[in-house]
């Protein structure tokens, strides 16, 4: 006796796509209106103090 039964399974159908959901564009601050003209600020943020700096290379470091 011989068996040849082939069985086929269909493919899963893909997840329904649900609708992207489109991200609030954050604020954007220009670093001289936050430096003033400085190169480095303090910044109080929960009663933690901050200094965001600027280095030679023209970056931004913040620092606790």
């Amino acid at each position: 006796m011989r068996l040849n039964s082939v069985m086929t399974i269909p493919p899963k159908s893909p997840p329904p796509q649900l609708p992207a959901a489109t991200p609030e564009p954050r604020p954007r601050v220009d670093s001289r209106e936050i430096l003033g003209g400085n190169s480095a600020v303090e910044i109080d943020h929960a009663g933690q103090r901050y200094l965001l700096r600027v280095t030679r290379e023209n970056k931004l470091i913040l620092t606790k």
